[in-house]
């Protein structure tokens, strides 16, 4: 139950976050490997890259992608907090009077980011190639025509089998391990500092709540340029054989960018990252804790009438 409850949670917020991941993705892939001042800015910031696909793409066009974009929040997240939900009733990441062991949480959120990673990188590969497709005046990166979910599989897989439906997985892996790891244990331990303020004690979607944003903060700053690698790595074009036109793995990604765009080329788009992940997380993580609640509720309610 705790796996069908992380993918249930995960699915609803990405309704709301999408349209900012949409964002996210198009300014990642502007002037990709260009120095700044020597590219074309379409999407100069998050408001104004909205307008921009609005206006040319319709409302439609912010939520590109949103078919891949749930069934891979639905099979990542459902591994990821399932996993970390099992660990967490078992004792593994608490003490004995239920506070947060921060390191073995840091450890366990990694390992089952990076597991939810692996298993969702064919919906996140589809989904960053639908989302960076755009009308061709201001299109940004390189531009995979499918038509959607399904004929993005078909396509990938008539072309480079299985092999190709997981390509660029270890970028998505490293990013899974970074990000999973500084949201779940920021949230874990700031939901227990939060705690114990009298005014919140009380009130725990409130303290859910406080908890995801402040630790989405710590989760933008260390995921955004594994992110934008992650992006670059799946958006990038192939030839015949299946190798990338650009970057050869992970490291000559980092390298090739930071040659060329330089530090800040690492967080193009951070602002629709956190704009996307603050609400996707809140829901996300808030959504897990009373799906998890009523479920408890559920289960004694159960065990005490059936004496």
């Amino acid at each position: 139950m705790d796996f069908v409850i992380g993918g249930l949670a995960a699915s609803g917020a990405g309704l709301f976050s999408n349209p900012f991941d949409v964002l996210k993705t198009r300014m990642q892939l502007q002037g990709e490997l260009q120095a700044k001042g020597k590219h074309a800015v379409i999407y100069r910031n998050t408001i104004h890259a909205a307008y921009v696909v609005a206006k040319n793409e319709g409302i439609r066009g912010l939520q590109k992608g949103l078919g891949a974009a749930l069934i891979l929040h639905s099979v990542r997240n459902s591994v990821r907090l399932g996993l970390y939900s099992t660990l967490q009733k078992e004792g593994y990441l608490t003490d004995q009077k239920g506070k947060t062991i921060m390191h073995r949480s840091f450890v366990a959120s990694a390992l089952t980011g990076a597991a939810g990673a692996f298993i969702g990188s064919p919906m996140f590969l589809i989904k960053t190639q639908l989302q960076s497709r755009a009308a061709q005046h201001i299109a940004v990166g390189h531009q995979h025509h499918h038509e959607g979910v399904v004929g993005a599989l078909r396509s990938i897989y008539n072309a480079h089998g299985i092999k190709g439906l997981w390509r660029g997985v270890n970028g998505t892996m490293l990013r899974a391990l970074v990000g999973s790891s500084a949201q779940l244990t920021s949230f874990a331990v700031t939901k227990d500092m939060l705690k114990e303020y009298e005014s919140l004690k009380d009130s725990p979607l409130m303290t859910s709540i406080a908890a995801s944003f402040i630790s989405t903060i710590f989760q933008t700053v260390a995921i955004t340029p594994f992110d934008l690698v992650s992006t670059r790595l799946y958006n990038q074009g192939v030839d015949a054989s299946g190798k990338g036109l650009l970057y050869n793995g992970i490291g000559d990604c980092f390298l090739k960018i930071w040659r060329a765009e330089g530090f800040q080329g690492f967080y193009k788009g951070i602002g629709p990252n956190y704009m996307r992940l603050a609400p996707h997380g809140a829901l996300c993580l808030v959504f897990w804790d009373i799906l998890k609640d009523l479920h408890l509720k559920y289960t004694t309610t159960k065990k005490i009438n059936s004496f």
